[in-house]
């Protein structure tokens, strides 16, 4: 069975979508209750999660086009369709880099203002012009005038590694932002959006009725597609994958679940999928990591690397307070609450005795694409000139040759460069980590995450192989296979029938190099 519906992939226009036929996942409900419960809101989400569409929709809304919501959930209970000024900015628009590009922008922008209801000043600083065409507009038309800001954000990020040029912009934006309190009685709506709540900008510091509903359980599926909505939406999209495939819709739906569901923006909620992956998914009838295709923000690399964090952590370790989760301040110290932000980690459970968060990656596609973007920063050399794939590795233990697979990884360590500044045991076992969790994209593996169990565990479909790695000083593969016999490593998979195999290794301190392993049945 084939489907030719139209999917509106990279689609943020809500009146292109409805005019030219394209499926809409309604979420007019969450717009109705929020136009009738506040004004000023921010709304925090990862990249690519329908904060554009979001906001178009609000647009079209607050312009009185009724015929456009013909047929959706705000239809029926919306009588009044009243037209307001809206202005509309977004910020992802262009390349920002430095002040001067931010306030072309913004020139940009005003100006198109300005043609439309007038300037009353020739002072160019963006925030008195912005204000003055606010007033003109409520002047002009009787009515308030609606401001939405689409990626407010976007010139911060885009700057986080060059902090005299960031201090600049967010000094720019906070002016402009702050005409949103200063301009207050003239304003009927606004809404903002963004990965990070910055707790340095104005908006936030000074406008402290804004009400930001990121993690409020009652918008939690604002963005996204939760998996009811997959179910009732896709259902012919589903069929047609998993035919293309050749598996069972089933067996389609389990991997979509698999690769793009599981975040979670609040307490209790309802999962919530990656509406980029599924809909390319489902476009192109294969899976694939859409959302890392479209590139990862290099500073979190960066904040990552330079911060004090686990990176082994990162399935399911991560606590977090209530009060840091919300504090929403970029730290290069404590980079947990922006990857948070932005989609790398999810809240896996909230412990209400300690108020506090479990972080971990929501999926499959975030945990490897990750992984993959972290590979080359610890090992680039080899990373870069072999054009390195962990399928490489899985193949020798498909082929059960143990001895080609260690000596892969002993060719991969031995590349490294001598002089790293960090070649530590910790790096070392940290390297080890990240090569085997990316197996775990081709076959069952199970990386060291608890005391009591081996340093890794991969699965074929015939054989079980378990690893033990001993680093320390005076370190034996000897020492290694007694572990993993000691420790009783091996049980867990006695009763499993296919053949057991341990894998004792040792790495030289003094040569920093894997120098002897020990193989046997």
């Amino acid at each position: 069975m084939l489907t030719t519906r139209r999917l509106p992939v990279g689609v943020q226009d809500f009146e292109d979508l409805r005019t030219t036929n394209y499926l809409y996942v309604d979420k007019t409900e969450y717009i109705y209750r929020l136009i009738n419960r506040g004004k000023p809101y921010f709304l925090g989400r990862p990249r690519r999660f329908g904060k554009s569409l979001l906001l178009s929709t609000l647009k079209a809304y607050f312009l009185g086009k009724k015929e456009l919501f013909e047929g959706l959930a705000i239809a029926e209970p919306e009588k009044d369709w009243i037209e307001y000024p809206v202005f509309h900015i977004d910020m992802n628009v262009g390349i920002i880099t430095d002040d001067a590009s931010l306030k072309g922008r913004l020139d940009v922008v005003l100006t198109d203002f300005e043609n439309k209801w007038g300037r009353t000043v020739n002072n160019d600083d963006p925030a008195t012009r912005f204000e003055k065409v606010i007033q003109q507009a409520y002047s002009q038309t009787g009515k308030k005038v609606v401001v939405l800001i689409d990626e407010y954000d976007k010139p911060l990020l885009n700057t986080m590694d060059d902090i005299t040029i960031n201090d600049k912009i967010r000094d720019s934006l906070n002016g402009f932002y702050g005409v949103l309190k200063s301009a207050d009685a003239s304003l009927r709506f606004v809404f903002l959006t963004g990965v990070t709540k910055f707790s340095k900008v104005s908006v936030f510091s000074d406008l402290n009725h804004l009400d930001d509903i990121s993690m409020d359980e009652r918008f939690a599926g604002i963005c996204g597609i939760s998996e009811t909505e997959l179910a009732r939406y896709f259902e012919p999209e589903l069929q047609a994958l998993a035919e293309k495939r050749g598996i069972t819709r089933d067996e389609a739906f389990a991997e979509m679940k698999k690769l793009y569901d599981g975040y979670h923006f609040a307490k209790e909620c309802e999962d919530m999928y990656n509406p980029f992956s599924v809909l390319n998914t489902f476009a192109k009838r294969d899976f694939a990591y859409y959302w890392f295709q479209t590139g990862t923000p290099t500073f979190l690399i960066k904040m990552l690397k330079e911060g004090n964090v686990d990176i082994t952590d990162l399935e399911n370790n991560i606590y977090i307070s209530a009060a840091s989760i919300t504090d929403y301040r970029t730290e290069w110290n404590n980079p947990v609450p922006v990857l948070y932000q932005s989609g790398y980690l999810t809240i896996k459970r909230y412990d209400s005795a300690f108020d506090e968060y479990v972080l971990g990656y929501p999926n499959e596609e975030v945990k490897y694409g990750f992984i993959n973007e972290l590979l080359p920063i610890y090992a680039p050399q080899w990373v870069n000139s072999q054009n390195f794939s962990a399928s490489r590795f899985v193949k020798c233990l498909l082929k059960d040759d143990v001895e080609e697979f260690m000596t892969s990884i002993r060719a991969f360590f031995a590349s490294i460069p001598y002089d790293l500044s960090d070649r530590t045991e910790r790096y070392y076992q940290l390297v080890f980590y990240l090569i085997f969790t990316l197996m775990g994209q081709f076959i069952r593996t199970e990386v060291k995450g608890a005391r009591g169990r081996a340093d890794a565990v991969v699965e074929t479909a015939d054989t079980i192989y378990v690893f033990e790695f001993k680093m320390e000083e005076n370190a034996s593969a000897e020492k290694a296979l007694e572990q993993i016999d000691n420790k009783g490593y091996l049980i867990p998979y006695t009763a499993d029938g296919r053949k057991l195999v341990k894998v004792g290794a040792e790495f030289s301190a003094e040569e920093r190099i894997l120098s002897r392993w020990i193989v046997k049945s």
